[in-house]
Order: structure tokens, then C-alpha cells, then sequence
């Protein structure tokens, strides 16, 4: 039986004391550890804060991207011992809008999740198609080439250590979002692509979330599908009383 997870992706949202406040207002209301997975993606600026915070929670902290290498002449980065000494425990890789805004690349990615793991920290891949290829009938094509990749050499010991989410792309901050059945298909598919990759028996214990304008008036129907495995949420995150709904919906 996988665990649910409810991921919120902050973006480029929230000063400190904004987060902090958050944090203080979410954390006595989660659901148990032992139902569901409570995480917030957060600026890399406050990921320390929200951290101490955090501590003995079921708040999970992760950033929202990471440079594949380990230091150097990176000017902007953040690097995977930066990440580890924050002590964050998930990262999201290859979100669509690093793809479409600052040309991160397949490889990119897949270098990313290897040094994610050696790092011991949790990567959230995120696939998904643009409206263009799914009205060619392409989704599955695309989700199988950005799955693929990602996952190119990467050993999994741990199948709850890789998390993928689904995020199609034309459903991402525009208000529209994919029905329960297109989001059970996709990550139905997306399974069957993990399970060609290792085995039956790894992917049906990996997490796969979608993404993509979920907020409490319609979580219940994606976690009623049984590949979805919670969602990486957005907007509807940044409210400390939306977050803890969402959570709730997925610990039922």
C-alpha cells in the first residue's frame, strides 16, 4: 500500500516571515505521518527556516530545483551539499517551467535525479505533455521519452526514495485541469513505463502524483483512482488553510 503524499510547490511565492507564518499556522492541523506525507517546495532562501520549524512535524521540506553539481563556477545555483547541509528531504526536478523557461534538458534532469540520490535526497520528477502533443495523441509518447530519461542508470533501492509527478502542461496555473480519468490514465501509463524499466513489483510501490490546478473542490476525485498517488499542488498551496484541506483529503 503506497503512502499519499501532497506536495506544494511555493514557486517564486512567500517572504520569510510569510513562510514562517505558514508553518506556524499548518503544522498542528496535518494529518498523521502514518496516513499521508505533508511536503512543501519552498524558495531556496527560507528552506533553512522552514526546516527548524518544521522539526518534529509532519511537515516535509523540499526545494524547488537543484544544479547537478556539486560546487564550482555556478553562478545562481543551488548545489546537492548545499541541500543536504540544509537538511531538506525532497527536490523537484524538471518541472515544466524549468524545461520551458530555462532550457533545462532531459539530460539535465537525468543527471539531477543521480546526484539527488547520491545525496539522499527524495526527487520529485515531474513529466508531462503541452496541449499541442496531447491533441496530436502524443502523451504517452512524451511521457515515456521524459520518463525514460530521467530515470536513464539511476539505481532504485528504495522505491519510496523517486517520486514522478504528472503535470500536463496546459493544466499548470492556467485553471483548467485534466479530468480523474485522463490523470489515472497518465499515471496508470507511467507506471506500466517504471515497471518496463525495473519491475512490476518496484513500480507498484513508487508515488506518482498529478499536478495541475488540484485544489480542495476537486483532490478527492483524483485520489480516488487507483494510480493517483496524491498531487503536487500549486496555488491552492500557498493558503495555510487550502494546504491543510488538501492534506486531509489525501489521509482519507
Amino acid at each position: 500500500m503506497r503512502k499519499p503524499m501532497l506536495a506544494g510547490n511555493w514557486k517564486m511565492n512567500k517572504t520569510r516571515d510569510e513562510a514562517i507564518e505558514f508553518t506556524l499556522a499548518t503544522t498542528k492541523n496535518l494529518p498523521c505521518e502514518c496516513k499521508v506525507d505533508c511536503v512543501v517546495c519552498a524558495p531556496a532562501i527560507i528552506l533553512r527556516d522552514l526546516v527548524k520549524r518544521a522539526e518534529g512535524t509532519n511537515l516535509h521540506i523540499g526545494a524547488q530545483n537543484m544544479c547537478e553539481f556539486e560546487s564550482g563556477a555556478y553562478t545562481g545555483e543551488i548545489s546537492p551539499v548545499m541541500l543536504k547541509d540544509t537538511q531538506v528531504e525532497y527536490v523537484i526536478l524538471g518541472h515544466s517551467e524549468r524545461r520551458a523557461y530555462y532550457n533545462e534538458t532531459n539530460e539535465h534532469i537525468n543527471a539531477k535525479v543521480k546526484k539527488a540520490l547520491e545525496f539522499e535526497l527524495k526527487p520529485i520528477i515531474c513529466v508531462g505533455e503541452v496541449l499541442e502533443e496531447r491533441e496530436a495523441n502524443k502523451t504517452n509518447e512524451v511521457l515515456k521519452t521524459q520518463t525514460v530519461a530521467a530515470l536513464e542508470g539511476v539505481e532504485i533501492t528504495n522505491p519510496e526514495d523517486v517520486i514522478v509527478a504528472y503535470e500536463p502542461v496546459w493544466a499548470i496555473g492556467t485553471g483548467k485541469s485534466a479530468s480523474a480519468q485522463i490523470a489515472e490514465e497518465a499515471c496508470g501509463y507511467i507506471r506500466s513505463v517504471i515497471a518496463e524499466l525495473y519491475s512490476k513489483e518496484l513500480a507498484d510501490k513508487v508515488r506518482i502524483l498529478y499536478g495541475g490546478s488540484v485544489k480542495p473542490a476537486n483532490i478527492k476525485e483524483y485520489m480516488a483512482q487507483p494510480n493517483v498517488d496524491g498531487g503536487l499542488v500549486g496555488g491552492a498551496a500557498l493558503k495555510a488553510d487550502s494546504f491543510v484541506e488538501l492534506c486531509q483529503a489525501c489521509a482519507e
